[in-house]
């Protein structure tokens, strides 16, 4: 018995175009053996459980080579009788991909294994440029062609027949050619082309890190693209696009103009909570990198009985929130016991959250703290009873102000103890952090000590709430914080701050 290996495309870079198959597999996998372009963000999707190998190849560098990744594969599948192992690759896993060469190995070790295919480079990279492939009157037919082969050096000094690559022919072709991983090889191949009656005024372009934050597009003729990648500092991955098509870049390129294209930003709040912003921030062109930095669970609370002894119910978080509302709903109650009660919220956040639920808000301070929804409490009526709704970190501001209160803590919070290499590597790079708590500061400085001390530059922070801003700035990092405890008005200011 032997586990499955799916050979998996991871796309070009952008998260959002893995594919929903892919997805669900990295979810559940046991191994996951990865190259070097797979998106942080991808990895970020793996089975947090699962043994993560990294076989990436650098240019000029194979970090492992190719009949070594195979019989990873194999081994791997040994190992783990009725397992899940990926094989995560960028782009398509048979364009250029070597998977046939790894699939041939698992064939002929009798393991089974499944492709999911990955959206090519060859595609969505110059799509996301604004360059389509093919477009009627100008091209009628596409052609990739790898420009990284060895021969392809080598056929300087060769005859036609010997070459893996048929300039003469490619030269007549009236379509659009797609050259990937070539950009070391280009001077060569543009000056083969144009020898073999290409016109030397043929429209090129270069793409580098297509589909990602990062993405520049770098236009040039087919004489000039030797001098362009020099003069540009054109450097791999890139993809090179020639052919009228390329003309259309100039007018149809959409993703350069977004807000945060260029920016990567660790968002640290815990993974559940954290989609709603990383999918507004995605939008806007940043690479996001979930980092959640704390874990939170429910604490089982046993006094239901005694809700009925309270008017007013204080939520100082989400987290509050859900596991308040899971437990009283497990518990075998619902929401007809609070009837009659009053409700506050320490923010709009909160707030938002209290109406998934049904539950309107009668307090809601207008600045967002725990001082001043104390304060606020504290107006009401002196023989209100009153129950804070809290987590085990939660300070003693609220109970000062409210000294005849009683408090529950409905969940504790776990710090993260240690992040995986890849991710430390990638939030390492970040432009910036997005802070939604003080215990998020605290603990990333714990895991991540280099970001802040050495004489380092203070890395950027957007933060959530004064509490929080201030945490940030204890610890060395520069705080932006959002008008309003709100994640639109947050997502908003990290746009102000970035904008020309």
């Amino acid at each position: 018995m032997s586990g499955k290996v799916y050979l998996i495309g991871a796309g070009p870079g952008d998260p959002g175009l893995l594919t929903l198959r892919g997805k669900e597999i990295l979810g559940r996998a046991d191994v996951v053996v990865y190259d070097r372009l797979v998106s942080p963000a991808i990895l970020g999707m793996c089975n947090p459980c699962a043994k993560m190998v990294d076989v990436g190849k650098m240019p000029q560098h194979h970090k492992v080579k190719q009949s070594e990744i195979n019989k990873l594969l194999v081994q791997f599948a040994k190992e783990n009788p009725s397992g899940t192992i990926a094989r995560l690759k960028g782009g398509d896993p048979f364009v250029f991909g070597r998977g046939g060469e790894e699939a041939l190995e698992l064939v002929a070790a009798g393991v089974e294994f499944e492709v999911v295919p990955g959206v090519t480079s060859a595609i969505s990279v110059p799509a996301y440029a604004g360059i389509p492939v093919s477009h009627r009157g100008i091209a009628t037919s596409f052609h990739i062609i790898t420009g990284h082969e060895k021969d392809v050096i080598a056929s300087e000094q060769s005859e036609r027949g010997n070459l893996s690559l048929d300039f003469e022919a490619l030269a007549r072709c009236p379509g659009t050619l797609i050259f990937l991983m070539g950009i070391a090889n280009m001077e060569f191949i543009a000056k083969r082309l144009m020898e073999c009656g290409k016109d030397p005024k043929t429209p090129l372009a270069f793409i580098e890190k297509g589909t990602t934050p990062y993405q520049r597009t770098v236009m040039a003729t087919l004489m000039t693209a030797g001098e362009t990648i020099v003069r540009e500092n054109v450097t791999a991955p890139a993809i090179t696009i020639m052919g009228g098509v390329v003309e259309l870049g100039k007018t149809l390129a959409w993703k350069k103009n977004l807000p945060l294209s260029g920016k990567r930003l660790v968002v640290t709040r815990a993974a559940k909570q954290s989609s709603g912003i990383t999918a507004r921030l995605n939008a806007l062109g940043a690479e996001v990198i979930e980092t959640p930095m704390i874990e939170t669970r429910p604490v089982d609370v046993k006094e239901w009985q005694d809700l009925a002894n309270f008017d007013i119910l204080a939520f100082t978080s989400t987290n509050g929130v859900e596991s308040f509302f899971n437990q009283l709903f497990a518990s075998g109650y619902d929401v007809r016991v609070l009837a009659g009660k009053k409700i506050a919220s320490v923010g709009k956040i909160t707030e938002k959250k209290l109406l998934e639920y049904g539950i309107r808000c009668d307090y809601v301070p207008e600045d967002h703290t725990g001082e001043c929804l104390g304060k606020l409490l504290a107006k009401t009526s002196s023989e209100s009873r009153i129950l804070l709704l809290q987590g085990n970190l939660a300070d003693d501001t609220l109970p000062k102000l409210l000294p005849n209160a009683t408090r529950w803590v409905v969940y504790e919070t776990l710090p993260v103890s240690e992040l995986p290499e890849w991710k430390r590597e990638a939030v390492a790079s970040a432009d910036a952090v997005v802070f939604a708590s003080t215990s998020a500061v605290e603990n990333f400085v714990k895991v991540m000590p280099q970001s802040t001390e050495g004489g380092a530059e203070p890395r950027i922070s957007f933060c959530i709430g004064r509490m929080t801003e201030t945490a940030a700035r204890n610890h060395g990092f520069e705080a932006v914080t959002s008008d309003e405890t709100t994640m639109d008005s947050l997502v908003k200011k990290i746009v102000e701050y970035y904008a020309p």
